[in-house]
């Protein structure tokens, strides 16, 4: 069985870095990639009912900008080397999102770049890497 590496991006210089790693990883193995773009989305915010009635569109067009400027040109880099790339973007919390997609397309290895958008933020939350490195049911490289 090959591998197969899913590989969270977020638009960062790290992020970028991360997928160089899962770039070599695969070919190296022979393996394929899962690229994911997780847009963080809470269920539980508060909107007016004209908010609600927009709310499904205004996903759907954030799902289909992510995968237009950040999924599709890296999947086009992977298989203008041979690697079979899948795209997937979805709405959710980081490093839940990416655990769950891990389970579903069975992959071998995450990876993800240490420091996202947000270095601040991190510092205080936990960050996406620190979390998932918690809670994954296989093994995440955290690239720097």
């Amino acid at each position: 069985m090959s591998e197969k590496y899913l590989v969270g991006l977020d638009g960062s210089e790290c992020g970028e870095r991360a997928v160089a790693a899962a770039l070599h990883q695969a070919q190296v193995s022979q393996g394929s990639v899962v690229l994911s773009y997780v847009i963080p989305w809470s269920p539980f915010t508060f909107s007016t009912a004209e908010e609600n009635a927009l709310r499904h569109k205004r996903r759907e067009e954030e799902l289909a900008r992510a995968a237009e400027l950040l999924l599709i040109p890296e999947q086009q880099r992977f298989e203008a080397v041979g690697i079979s790339c899948e795209i997937v973007a979805r709405h959710g919390h980081p490093a839940k999102t990416l655990v769950q997609l891990a389970r579903e397309y069975e992959v071998s290895m995450i990876v993800v770049g240490v420091i996202g958008d947000t270095p601040l933020k991190s510092r205080f939350l936990g960050g996406t890497a620190s979390t998932l490195i918690q809670i994954a049911t296989c093994p995440v490289l955290v690239v720097p």
